[in-house]
């Protein structure tokens, strides 16, 4: 009888974990002993990177295909409880109907979700995003619509809340995007700096490329409120505006909560070198639901597709190693690279942990297209997509000397 790998979501790390672990089923001759079956509310990747680019619809790729050509099992629906005592999930249908599945292996890759602090009145209402598909296609319908409005401050004001990597992309990204060249953008962070998290490397050329572009910025400022024509400071001040983003802070997928084990200030499950959750050996998490070690100096993944695909390949080699009494593979990825859309501007490339300027320009403007236009979509080819699904693959080094060697 088939052993069952499930895997909960079909991001880059769900699509990656199931194709690895056909890839090992493969290799071991013993596809017969493996069922593996993937659950998400689409068949497609979205490809969450590129949400703040313009055309929002187009950026899913269906993977039904490469599931099938695989023999990849795909349930169409959300999980909405797993109860990791039992090995089993219950699984709601876009109908409503709810039906039980069991599991030999789970991996948890549904990824992560923007943060809405419940302390941000008006929040959930008035506040638009680009963390998911449906909230991409809102926002870009939404500015379409502002011309067919009155003028008014509030309508030719657009407030980025959160000045982080998906903020800056965003705000250096909308001036091309708008049909009114004279609509202001603002940048509202809490931080005294801009990209707290990018580091001091890239930051004078991130500030040149919002001078440049005339982006107006607000640094140390809490939002505190958010309503249908403003968005309100905690000093007091309100900025009209009919259009708030709020892209400030991730939270893993809300399913970690039901796995009673050590997670991370994002909601992140703590797991070990294999990726698997240490209190519960049947469980893997991984991509953006996971807080792996990428190093044994204290590095952590992000949330970013740059560290969810290579996860994705060793957390499904490896639920599928256990199942088949194969080797295990240890999840590492010692090597980082930066690469961050400004627009118009150009890109700015920051290598290493310490985020080390590396490359500008318009090479830099070539690679970033790569990455988003080429890089992250599957291989078409089930046999070049099991290829790729190794989980032993080029270093994050490598694979941006790879870039500039192919756009250069």
């Amino acid at each position: 009888m088939s052993k069952r790998i499930l895997i909960i979501g079909n991001g880059f790390a769900g699509l990656w974990s199931a194709l690895a672990a056909k890839r090992l089923a493969n290799l071991a001759n013993k596809e017969k002993e493996l069922e593996i079956l993937v659950v998400a509310p689409k068949p497609s990747l979205v490809l969450r990177p590129r949400l703040y680019e313009a055309n929002a619809s187009s950026m899913a790729h269906s993977v039904e295909s490469l599931f099938n050509d695989a023999a990849i099992g795909f349930i169409q629906g959300t999980v909405t409880t797993i109860n990791a005592e039992s090995n089993s999930v219950l699984v709601k249908s876009f109908s409503g109907t709810h039906s039980t599945i069991t599991y030999d292996r789970l991996i948890l890759a549904a990824g992560s979700q923007v943060a809405r602090p419940k302390s941000i009145s008006g929040i959930n209402e008035h506040a638009f995003d680009v963390d998911s598909l449906d909230g991409a296609v809102r926002l870009e319908a939404h500015l379409h619509t502002l011309a067919s409005l009155p003028p008014s401050s509030a309508r030719d004001t657009i407030v980025v809340c959160g000045a982080g990597f998906t903020g800056i992309e965003l705000a250096t990204e909308l001036p091309k995007r708008l049909s009114n060249s004279d609509t202001k953008i603002i940048l509202v962070e809490s931080a005294d700096q801009i990209g707290p998290e990018l580091g001091p490397g890239p930051r004078p050329i991130i500030t040149q490329a919002l001078n440049e572009l005339g982006i107006e910025t607000k640094l140390g400022s809490l939002v505190t409120a958010i309503d249908a024509d403003s968005v309100t400071l905690a000093s007091g001040e309100r900025i009209k505006t009919r259009t708030a983003v709020w892209t400030a802070g991730m939270r893993a997928t809300p399913l970690t909560q039901q796995i009673p084990a050590p997670k991370d200030a994002l909601s992140r499950l703590e797991v070990d070198r294999y990726l698997r959750v240490p209190s519960f050996p049947n469980i893997y998490a991984t991509g953006d639901a996971a807080h792996a070690a990428v190093d044994d100096l204290g590095h952590v993944a992000l949330q970013s597709c740059q560290h969810a695909m290579p996860m994705g390949r060793a957390s499904g080699h490896n639920a599928a190693a256990d199942l088949l009494g194969e080797p295990l593979v240890a999840y590492t990825q010692e090597g980082y690279n930066c690469c961050l859309d400004l627009g118009a501007f150009g890109t700015v490339v920051a290598s290493g942990w310490e985020k080390e300027v590396q490359l500008t320009g318009e090479l830099a403007k070539r690679g970033k297209q790569f990455i988003n236009q080429k890089l992250i979509y599957p291989p078409a080819s089930v046999d070049e997509a099991l290829e790729q699904a190794n989980p032993v693959g080029l270093s994050s080094d490598q694979i941006f000397e790879y870039i500039v060697k192919v756009v250069s």
